[in-house]
């Protein structure tokens, strides 16, 4: 009786085993499985379990991923553009200044010709009126004809690509923008590529792809710090990448809500605001002042001294008068030491107050502290964009903002015309017969100062008393 059962214990376990082996056999069939030499040697159902788990498991998550990926590139449209996005996996946001198209499908990029050729999918894919191609040229301000002309257009299409293969594969979406346009100039490098980038990259959390068109060298350098802070990858220029790249998403462009701005309504549906972008560029650059009263005393006052226009006749004499109200004055004349941005960010951040003549210089209010003090020097006879440039900006970066208008006695104009000529006692006239051009020439290119120090001691009493300045202004 023994014997009998064993034996037929040993018959189900030989069966048992058959039958292991067959899945086993069966499995590495159906999936594939390629083992190395060790797994093969330990290979257990245990083990063939878990691993299915974990393929199971990386499904689940590579599919959260993505409905991740599909809700931030949704994020960036709103309205009907994201209507169209969400049933066509395309659409673009044509603002009155920034033109952003963004796909939220895979899309496969081809360097050397910077066509972006969006793969077709169970939905359809509606692209231009001619339902074939958009072309984006990818800076921030499509108002500046002069500057769009030269920024290198890229293409987008539904239509396979000459060179189909993907060299590389990523899993993050693509960002393509251009660092061509007015960069060199500060102010403009905030405007329309910092800013925007900020604007359009930031909700990603550092997981996306940067592709720089008209790639400069000395603009890449110049803000690695951002750059390294907004995307975890090496950025890739088509100027020496000729390959074709693969993501799961795109954007093309950037968005621009205003001058040195943020719109909290416009992005994406009041994610960031002005403040948020001022902590992100503290953080940056390691700014350790968050507001003036954190501030040294005496307060110290960063003025800007340009070399060129728009100079201060009697720069010495200001100084002076700075001193005698209670400031500790740091002149800013060295065009080499303030495109270093790592370095004199960390000046300006120790600073109260900041003085400069209308310019790109003024951009650097950015890295002020909290509660800190912008003053505009104003030029006679100009008026562009003098308000939406600086006065508008700096309340919403939590600054103070003076100005100092100049009048015509003022202005070294007067020492060329005489006060009584009309480019100094009618200046609409001159934009009135030549426009922004001659206006610009005249009172932007050719125009210094000569301050009235009793006008400018009230504006510095002013600012001191915003500061909080320990000293006796009532008596200054």
């Amino acid at each position: 009786m023994d014997k009998g059962r064993g034996g037929r214990l040993i018959l189900f376990a030989t069966q048992a085993l058959c039958a292991f082996f067959l899945l086993h056999f069966m499995y590495i069939q159906l999936y594939d499985f390629k083992a190395t030499p060790s797994k093969q040697i330990k290979f257990t159902g245990r083990q063939i379990l878990s691993e299915w788990k974990a393929d199971l498991n990386n499904v689940v998550k590579n599919d959260d991923q993505q409905q991740s990926l599909q809700y931030l590139l949704s994020r960036l449209l709103g309205g009907e553009d994201r209507a169209k996005l969400d049933s066509t996996g395309f659409a673009c946001d044509n603002s009155s200044w920034s033109l952003v198209c963004v796909a939220n499908k895979p899309v496969k990029i081809d360097m050397s010709s910077m066509r972006v050729q969006i793969q077709p999918s169970g939905r359809s894919v509606t692209l231009a009126a001619d339902n074939t191609t958009t072309v984006v040229r990818p800076y921030a301000m499509q108002g500046y004809p002069y500057v769009i002309n030269d920024i290198t257009p890229v293409m987008i299409t539904s239509s396979e690509l000459e060179r189909p293969t993907c060299d590389h594969n990523h899993q993050h979406p693509a960002v393509i923008f251009s660092s061509g346009g007015y960069t060199g100039n500060i102010f403009h490098e905030f405007n329309e590529n910092i800013i925007p980038l900020f604007i359009t990259s930031k909700l990603f959390r550092s997981r996306v792809h940067f592709i720089v068109v008209d790639h400069k060298p000395s603009f890449i350098q110049k803000y690695r710090r951002v750059f390294s802070r907004l995307s975890d990858h090496e950025i890739i220029n088509p100027a020496v990448d000729s390959s074709v790249h693969c993501f799961p998403g795109a954007v093309t462009g950037l968005k621009f809500h205003k001058f040195l701005g943020v719109n909290t309504s416009e992005n994406p549906q009041g994610y960031y605001s002005m403040p948020d972008f001022r902590e992100f560029i503290r953080q940056t650059y390691r700014l350790r002042t968050r507001s003036v009263f954190e501030t040294q005393n005496p307060p110290v006052l960063l003025l800007i001294s340009r070399q060129t226009t728009r100079k201060f006749l009697n720069q010495a004499k200001m100084v002076k008068t700075m001193e005698e109200l209670g400031f500790r004055v740091i002149i800013a004349s060295s065009a080499k030491e303030m495109a270093n941005v790592e370095k004199f960010s960390r000046v300006i951040n120790s600073c109260s107050v900041m003085v400069g003549a209308h310019g790109a210089g003024l951009a650097n209010e950015i890295f002020l502290p909290d509660g800190g003090v912008m003053i505009q020097v104003r030029p006679l006879g100009f008026q562009w964009d003098v308000d939406s440039f600086y006065s508008e900006p700096g309340p919403a970066m939590g600054l103070k903002y003076l100005e100092y208008m100049i009048e015509p006695e003022e202005s070294s104009l007067a020492d060329v015309y005489g006060l009584d000529h009309p480019v100094l006692r009618d200046t609409a006239s001159v934009a009135a017969k030549g426009g922004y051009e001659a206006a610009r020439e005249m009172y932007l290119d050719k125009q210094d100062f000569r301050i009235d120090l009793n006008r400018f001691r009230e504006t510095l009493i002013e600012a001191l008393r915003f500061v909080g300045g320990r000293v006796d202004v009532a008596n200054a």
